[in-house]
């Protein structure tokens, strides 16, 4: 049998789907015979003579039929359930019927037929129904069960993974089935740790035991991986992270030990053969930040079918943008990025078959004609301004390369962007902004005042024209009509980006130490780059739908509490299965040029407005004029042409400090007003 049920599976679908079909026939004439033997009944009529096999082609037909009709073949095999069992019983017991009436006819008005009454009718159901579901449950056995792996393994076969699943025991019971189904076999689940405290213990999961229940998850597992050399995987269930207390302790023991740790995330190419999704377990997970639930339809009805243009694309967060963007159904994007590494990392990201809606240019975004040339060719509906640099101690050093990124760059495509028609225009903004303390906070400070302040005279000025930023081009439609929104988005560090604490902790980690903190009692706040990217994107759908005083030039993103630095260190050491200060020093190095020890995500002079949108929130404070901001780039331009630096940090802080000077010095800011934000 299991020689037949495998070469079956070898053959091509309609073929395998005939056969089958002749396979069910072949049962019906079977049951007819063995309900005759198990009744002890005899027909009065030859069974083969022409009267006889006109007969059994008649039920033959009817079977075919019937069991079309029931659905009998429109399901595989190897994922047989109860409805399909149910769709076997419904043919059979039509068929059953339909014999019975016809015979009863055929008997009352053509010929009596002796040896048919309802008892063979009876026994022919039941036998019919047995002999047709036994070898789709048989090969259903056979896909699950270790028979199978056992009959399809080559003796150069790589051995079957052993793996504890710790979750939900309705996530278990997919798990299991589908590691028991997977061609060819990688893993094998040999217990099971529910986080259900109701869960009773020692019951079984198709076959696979619970081992354990919280709150003794830590313990049980530490047990289990004395007491066996055999296990090689720990899977969690989606969402365990929130739900287990223990959760990083659970990791730690585990890669302790020299145990993988992954999580499960879900299932793919199910009419394949079904797949679990599987992914590593990163510093951000265990970080469990309270979960965003993303309304993608949101964020995809607004990206949907629109062209895209990323500046820094090839960046950390760009990059995944980009590709959000693809996968949310963007027409088109576009990355503009200096990086020629970066675009090639990112080009090699990209799944095939969006390749071809995406396009990749090396430019400067301080290069105004090619940003020009770039913008009116690709014809955006939105920019995401992501180009920057970011790196505090180092930027207090190149100080000028700062101001030419992050405000020349952003000053130059904001003007593209209005001068071009792009209907929205989003800056990535930082924490560092606020109250900036460092080049790098200055800089971005600048920046959302040059966002803002164009955000708020399109809003307020009818005759500010596109184009007009510096006073020219007379004719140009009104932007109140026309015109880009410029927006920014605020929010803190991002795990895993480039030059992130988690990078560098990870690297140290792996060359065994020190790992280097600049002080104990410094905090960050921290969110996952995927929520970070969907959050930019639910702003810039909700700037979209904004007019008059309900709108903001500036939305900040909910980014939790504050997390120690120190915190962050010994859980990633944890987690490499190693002990902090014994195993891995962890040393302290004081306060570098520039940083702080606590950020915050707005100032005293900003009022945070809570908006509709989970997580999201608007922010309203002064706004400098834009008169004032183009007044002070030629001192800017002159302060870096000197190598200045602090004539150049005081021209930046004119831009987001309200000056006394009545005479209209570069920062004087206007007044707040309800409908004013910066």
């Amino acid at each position: 049998m299991t020689a037949y049920a495998e070469a079956v599976s070898g053959i091509r679908p309609k073929m395998r789907r005939a056969i089958i079909m002749v396979q069910d026939l072949v049962m019906v004439l079977v049951s007819v015979a063995l309900s005759l033997t198990l009744s002890q009944s005899r027909l009065s009529f030859d069974a083969f003579s022409y009267g006889g096999l006109a007969c059994w082609a008649i039920i033959v037909l009817t079977a075919h039929l019937l069991f079309r009709f029931s659905g009998l073949y429109s399901t595989v095999w190897r994922f047989a359930s109860t409805p399909d069992f149910f769709n076997i019983l419904k043919g059979c017991g039509s068929l059953t019927v339909v014999l019975y009436l016809a015979a009863v006819t055929f008997r009352s008005f053509y010929q009596p037929v002796s040896g048919l009454n309802e008892r063979q009718f009876i026994v022919f159901f039941l036998v019919s129904f047995t002999i047709i579901s036994a070898p789709r449950l048989y090969y259903r056995f056979l896909r699950d069960g270790a028979s199978w792996r056992i009959l399809r393994r080559a003796p150069g076969d790589a051995p079957i993974k052993q793996a504890l699943f710790i979750g939900r025991l309705s996530e278990a019971d997919v798990i299991v089935r589908f590691t028991r189904t997977a061609v060819p076999a990688e893993y094998a689940i040999a217990g099971i740790m529910a986080t259900e405290a109701a869960a009773p213990l020692g019951a079984q999961i198709q076959g696979v035991p619970v081992v354990a229940l919280r709150p003794r998850l830590v313990e049980v597992l530490e047990d289990y991986v004395k007491g066996t050399e055999n296990l090689d995987l720990l899977i969690f269930g989606n969402g365990a992270e929130r739900e287990i207390e223990d959760y990083a302790e659970l990791v730690r023991v585990a890669r302790h030990s020299g145990i993988a740790v992954v999580q499960f995330s879900g299932l793919s190419e199910l009419g394949q053969g079904g797949k679990l999704v599987l992914d590593a377990v990163e510093m951000e997970t265990i970080m469990r930040r309270s979960a965003v639930a993303t309304d993608t339809a949101r964020i995809g009805t607004f990206v949907g079918g629109k062209r895209v243009l990323v500046t820094g694309g090839a960046g950390s967060i760009g990059r995944v943008l980009v590709k959000r963007s693809l996968e949310l159904g963007a027409e088109a994007v576009l990355v503009a990025d200096n990086s020629e590494f970066g675009i090639f990392q990112l080009d090699q990201m990209i799944d095939e078959k969006d390749r071809g809606r995406l396009t990749s240019r090396i430019v400067d975004v301080t290069d105004r004609p090619n940003m020009m040339r770039l913008v009116s060719e690709f014809k955006p509906s939105i920019i995401f301004h992501a180009a920057a640099l970011k790196h505090v101690p180092l930027l207090e050093e190149n100080w000028e390369a700062a101001i030419e990124t992050n405000v020349f760059g952003t000053l130059a495509c904001a003007e593209v962007a209005a001068e071009c028609g792009v209907p929205q225009f989003l800056l990535i903004s930082s924490d560092k902004a606020v109250d900036p303390t460092s080049v790098l906070g200055a800089t971005k400070r600048a920046a959302e005042q040059i966002v803002s302040s164009l955000h708020e005279t399109q809003a307020a000025a009818p005759l500010f024209h596109a184009g007009g930023l510096n006073g020219h081009h007379a004719g140009v439609p009104d932007l109140r009509h026309s015109g880009t929104k410029f927006i920014a988005v605020r929010f803190g560090n991002v795990f895993g980006s480039n030059g992130s604490v988690a990078t560098i902790f990870q690297a140290q980690i792996e060359a065994g130490g020190p790992v280097t903190i600049t002080d104990r009692r410094m905090t960050r706040y921290f969110m996952t780059v995927a929520e970070a990217v969907d959050l930019v994107i639910m702003s810039a759908a909700d700037a979209e739908q904004r007019q008059g005083n309900d709108d903001y030039a500036i939305y900040m993103l909910d980014m939790g509490k504050p997390v120690p630095i120190l915190e962050v260190a010994e859980t990633m050491i944890r987690m490499a299965g190693k002990s902090p200060y014994t195993d891995i020093p962890i040393r302290f190095t004081g306060i570098r040029p520039g940083e702080k020890l606590h950020e915050t995500l707005h100032g005293e002079n900003e009022e945070v407005v809570k908006l509709d949108t989970a997580k999201i929130f608007g922010l309203r404070s002064d706004v400098v004029e834009w008169p004032r901001i183009e007044g002070a780039v030629p001192a800017l331009v002159a302060a870096m042409h000197e190598r200045d630096k602090a004539a150049a940090l005081a021209i930046l802080a004119g831009l987001y400090r309200a000056q006394e000077s009545a005479g209209g010095a570069p920062g004087q800011a206007l007044p707040k007003t309800a409908g004013q934000i910066g």
